[in-house]
Order: C-alpha cells, then structure tokens, then sequence
C-alpha cells in the first residue's frame, strides 16, 4: 500500500518555509527599524500630549478663575449685555471652541452670540452634567474639546457657573506635525538600510509567488470550481456539467463526493417537485400545479380571441361513504373516479386538456381545443353518464354520480380566481337542481347564490328568535274517517321575507348542515305537543305524530339514542310516535339504515317511508328495511283520476304493502273523489286539505275532543 502525499501535508509544508522566510525577514525588519522607530514614535507623542495637556490646563484654569470673577457681579444682576462683551472677548482667543454661562439650574444664560439663540435652553451635552454639579474648579476630556468650568458665588450662594471649551483640533494637529518631522527623521536612518531590507523583500517575493502558484494550482482551482458548481445548483441548475477528478488526495475525494451530492440532489428536487404539484392518492395534478397552468394558459390567451372551458367536478354523497364505509373505502371511491374521469378526458378533452384533484371529492378539468361550449357540454354529458355506473368497494355496490359545473373564459370571466368561482358556483347550482347533472354558470346562479347564503345566515338562529314553528296536519283513518294522528310540518315566518316555503329553506338547512340542530328540536317540540293532546274515551287509541327526519340526521347515527331522550323527558309512549323517512335517504345505504331502524322498532317507534314511489326503489327494498308503513307520494293521488298508470300504481302500492303487513298513508288527498278512490282500494290512512289543513297544536287538540 502506497503512502499519498496529501493536499493536507503539502500545504503545511509549504507554509512552514513561508513561515521560516517571513520569520527571518521579521527579525532583521524589527532589530533594524521597527522597534526603535515605534518606541521613539510613542514616546515622543506621550511627551508631546503631556506637555501640551498641562500647558492647556494651566491655561484653561486661568482663564475659567478669571471669567468666573469678571462674571460675578453681572451674573448676579443678570446683566447680559455685559456678560455678552466678557463672553465675546473670551471667545476671540483661537483655540477656545465656546464659552457658556449658565445658571444654578443649568440653564444656558449667555453663549457669547448677539441674539443668545440658545437662552434659556438646559445643556445637554456629555460633560454638561459634571459640570453643573461641581462647586469647584473642574476639567473635563473628551475627543474634541478640553471643558474647564467653575461655579459663580457671592458669599456661600451659588448664582452660576461658566464653561469654556478649548478646541483639541490645533494641540492635535502641533502633535501630527512633530511626529511627522520625527517619522521623516526615522525615514532618513530607515534608508540607509535599504540595501538589507531590498535584498531580502525580494527573497520574500519570490517564495511568496511560489507559493501561491503552488496552493492556486493544488487548492484554490479545485474549490473555486465547487463553488461554481454549487451555485449552480442554488440556482436550480442540476444539469450541469460534473466535476471528475483522478486526485488521490483530499481534494480528489471532495470533488467525488460532491459530484454524487448533486445527483442526489438533483434527484430528491424532482421527487420534490412531483409532491409539490401532484396530488398524492390519485396522482393527477393537484390545486397549485393547476393554478399556476391555468394563469399560464389565461395570459397566452389574452387577446387571441380564444375561449377556454373550466368544469368543476364534484362527487355526490361522497361524505356517506366515509361515514358508513370509512376512510380508506373513501379512498378507494376517489381512487376509481379519478380513473374513470381520466379515461373519459383522455378520450374526449384534447390534447390541451388539464386534469387536476382540488382535494377532498372535488376535481377540475380544463379544456382549450375547438368549440368549447359544446366540447365541454359533451364532456360532462359523457362524465356524468359514466360517473353514475355504480362502484363496486368492498364487495359492495355503492351509487354516487357526480355534479358539474362549467365556466367559460373570456364570457364568463377574465381572471382565473373569478373562473374558479364561477365554476363552484355553477357546481353548486347543479347539486340544487338535483345531483348527478352540470350545469353552465350565470349572472342569475350567483344571485342565486347569494340569496342562499343570506337565507342561510337568517336561518341560524330562527328557532331561538322564534320565526320557526310548528304545525299539525291531521291524519284520517280511511276506513270510518276518523283522525288518529297528526304530521308536525315546520313553517318559517320571516320578520322581512314574510312566510318562506319549506321547500325552499328546508334544502337550505339540509345543504347547510343546520338541519342537524334544527331536526332534534322539532323533534322534541313535536313530542312535547303530543303528550299534552287529549286520549279521551271516545277514541279507539291515542293519536300519534308523524315527525319527518333528514338524511343527515339518519346518517350521523345519534337518532336511536335522540328519540329514547325525547321520549323519556317529554313522556310521550314510543308507539305514539311516527318517525318519516325519505325514501332515498333509507336505501342509499340499506344496512346502515336497517340497523337504525332495529334500534328504533326495538323502542316501540313506528318508522315510514315518506315519497314513496318516487324514489325508483323496488319492492324488494320494503323486505330488507324495517319500516311499518309506506307514504304515497302526492303526485300520485293527484294524477290518479285521470292517469290509468298512476292509478295501477296507486293500488300495487297498497296491495303490495298489505302483502308484507305495512301500513299505507295517502298524502296530498284534495278532492272527495279521490279519498273515495283510496277507500275502494283499501288504503289504511289519508291526510290533504281536503280532509284538514295544518294548525296549531291546540288547534288540533281541539278535533280530539
């Protein structure tokens, strides 16, 4: 094994004969002239800056003693023009920089100018404070002045004091001359020298330029091009050209394992940037990669009179599945939708199209090629076609589709935050109009948008302001007509907006989430009103009351527990109450909503399906779900006198139920025609105006009497 001459041992060798030369050349410099020159130039200034600093003390001292009693008695009758003719002959003399007469409290009596600009005014300066306080003659230094003050006495009253400064600028200067006239004396011994000092200076010159050359060549070359490599690659260029090097040595070792740095590095930026603008499940483009192409895209197309498209892609119920199924079946849905999004864009959205993941269930995709209002069109038609084929996820169907909302660049918008908006906006309307559809955004969606959102900040907070009520409508037995029951229906009286339908802010509250502290509290109050209604004896059994529930309050998985705390504190029996669920709310996802639904009948509550009919569900849903009546949907009674289907369904509908031991109720009954239809048809129940119309709760008390 080969013993290497390192980088490390070359220099401190070379550094070592630097160092013995230097030193040499040191010792003769500092035997023939530097210490004797330095020692005579420090003498000679103390010397000189003694004698001059006792000479201008000595003097100052006079001159302040003699001020001090030619000032007494003017001072003392505050006679300023006389102090000002003594200041002002004091000053004269060359070297004083001011004199100040001041009083007891510091303040500036006279500074030897005309107008005494600065009467009156306390002195502020470094020593000023020193002075003021000493009764006896005082001496101050600092850089620029020489400060000598004494007090001003009659008797053993102080009335003042003077201050004169002496200016060190000329001592100074007398100091600057004499030693220069010395250093040119030490100059002229200095070059008789000169003959020692060239020869060896050349010396020093030569083995300087040796060893420079020698360190450029073996150290400074090698680092300055790591350096230039390295700010290279702080710049982000970590293409270029790597350093090679077949030095055994220290260096050779550093520029090897730098040039395997910036590989790594180089690499781990790419991984990098692949996080920062890819999104992680599904690895499309994420938000800020999108963002930053769409405003790229928005400023080439800025006055070239070409139009761009921007659809805004939103799961529908995605949050259902994350309660019901759980996160990582969530992930799986996401994970589907964006391959079958990706698909359908690849096919239909061009070569210029842009995919991208907003997070959550939320995507957007971007199109610029051709007409594309009616490429846009077409791809949602196509999108939401194949985004309602079900799913399968752990062995289980799940049905979601999705719901569109396309904004057009420059019609629509010119910047991208405004496109956004209006794609969310028109994503939003095409879930009010009903999901799994898309819709173009407009002036009036906006509008819309925003009588929404104030009709959903006036909706917080209406119950406890007392615009929400309750009213009853009373349920008759078709058989002998008789009421049994009544369905507690929510109404919104507006101080402003006046009555609001319930079909209008009852969306608002379930879109929003307020249904969820709204429902338990129509709950409770609808149970609270029923306990107090009369069960006299002329009635066969107690009536009951119907109480709607929202998806989302079945969803959360509280309403067992809800309904057992309302019972139990409002005392109402649980067969008294009748719990209405919405058709799809119960089979959009049948087994969580069968357990629910174990739980409630387990209590004694009767569940019923409300709309029914309408909701596309077959027979085969009503034996899988426990519910104990069905809710025929209005449309249906309307139309059934003169609509043979909906008749024909009107009555499958009830021979069906009767076949699995489940009641039927008939809502929207107007006209005695039709009440006689369902009794024909054996129909168990019947509510519509035509039979009574909402009331209060004492109201309808009142008809049980």
């Amino acid at each position: 094994m080969s013993l290497r001459f390192g980088l490390q041992a070359r220099f401190l060798l070379a550094m070592g004969v630097a160092l013995l030369v230097v030193l040499a050349l040191l010792a003769l410099l500092l035997q023939r002239q530097s210490t004797m020159q330095s020692e005579v130039d420090v003498l000679g200034r103390e010397a000189m800056q003694s004698m001059a600093a006792d000479a201008l003390g000595r003097r100052g001292e006079a001159t302040v003693e003699q001020l001090a009693d030619s000032l007494t008695n003017p001072l003392y009758y505050s006679d300023l023009d006389a102090i000002g003719i003594i200041v002002r002959a004091a000053s004269r003399q060359p070297d004083v920089a001011y004199v100040l007469v001041y009083g007891v409290d510091g303040k500036i009596v006279h500074d030897g100018s005309y107008d005494i600009a600065a009467y009156g005014q306390v002195m502020n300066d470094p020593l000023a404070r020193a002075a003021v306080a000493s009764d006896r003659l005082l001496t101050q230094w600092s850089p620029q002045v020489m400060d000598v003050s004494e007090a001003i006495s009659i008797g053993n009253q102080r009335i003042g004091g003077v201050r004169v400064g002496f200016s060190l600028a000329e001592i100074r200067a007398n100091e600057e001359r004499a030693a220069g006239n010395l250093n040119n004396r030490l100059l002229e011994l200095g070059r008789r020298h000169m003959g020692w000092f060239v020869a060896l200076l050349a010396a020093l010159v030569a083995v300087s330029v040796v060893v420079v050359w020698y360190v450029q060549r073996t150290l400074v070359k090698p680092i300055r091009q790591l350096a230039d490599a390295a700010n290279a690659i702080g710049t982000g260029d970590y293409d270029a050209k790597h350093l090679v090097s077949d030095r055994q040595d220290e260096v050779g070792d550093l520029v090897r394992a730098f040039s395997d740095m910036n590989d790594s590095i180089a690499r781990h930026d790419r991984d990098v940037r692949r996080m920062a603008y890819t999104d992680a499940l599904t690895g499309l483009t994420n938000r800020l990669a999108f963002r930053e192409s769409l405003d790229h895209r928005l400023m080439m197309l800025r006055g070239a009179g070409r139009q761009l498209a921007v659809l805004f892609a939103d799961i529908d119920d995605f949050k259902r599945v994350n309660d019901t199924l759980g996160h990582e079946a969530g992930d799986e849905v996401l994970l589907q939708f964006a391959n079958r999004i990706r698909s359908v864009v690849e096919r239909m959205g061009g070569d210029e199209s842009l995919l991208a993941r907003f997070g959550g269930d939320e995507f957007v995709i971007l199109i610029q090629e051709g007409d594309v209002r009616a490429s846009a069109t077409r791809l949602a038609e196509a999108l939401v076609k194949e985004l309602g084929q079900p799913l399968v996820v752990e062995g289980r169907q799940v049905f979601l589709g999705t719901s569109i909302g396309i904004t057009l660049f420059p019609e629509d918008a010119s910047g991208a935050t405004a496109l956004m908006k209006n794609g969310d906006i028109a994503m939003y309307q095409a879930k009010v109009a009903g999901k799994n559809c898309y819709r173009f955004y407009s002036r009036a969606m906006e509008q819309a948008v925003e009588r929404r959102v104030h009709m959903e900040q006036e909706l917080r907070g209406a119950w406890e302001r007392g615009e929400l009520s309750l009213v009853y409508q009373p349920i008759f037995r078709v058989a002998d007509s008789r009421i049994v029951g009544a369905e507690a229906l929510l109404r919104w009286q507006h101080p402003e907006m006046g009555s609001i339908a319930p079909s209008v802010f009852i969306d608002v509250a379930e879109q929003s989430g307020l249904i969820e502290s709204i429902g338990p509290r129509v709950l409770r109050a609808a149970c609270t009103a029923a306990a107090r209604w009369p069960t006299g004896s002329g009635m066969d059994e107690a009536p009951f009351v119907a109480v709607n529930v929202s998806p989302r309050q079945l969803r959360s998985g509280d309403l067992p527990e809800e309904v057992a705390s309302c019972l139990r504190d409002t005392g109402l029996p649980a067969q008294r109450l009748h719990l209405e669920l919405t058709e799809t709310a119960v089979i959009s996802d049948e087994a969580h909503a069968s357990a629910l639904l174990a739980k409630l009948h387990r209590t004694g509550v009767k569940v019923w399906l409300d709309d029914f009919g309408t909701g596309f569900s077959g027979l085969s849903h009503l034996r899988r779900v426990p519910v104990d009546g069905v809710k025929i949907d209005r449309s249906f009674i309307a139309d059934m006198q003169r609509d043979p289907d909906d008749l024909a369904l009107t009555t499958a509908i009830i021979a069906m139920a009767h076949s699995l031991g489940i009641t039927v109720v008939a809502e929207g009954v107007e006209k005695e025609a039709q009440f006689d239809i369902l009794r024909a048809r054996g129909c168990d129940l019947a509510q519509g105006y035509w039979m009574g119309y909402p009331m209060s709760a004492a109201e309808f008390a009142l008809l049980l009497v």
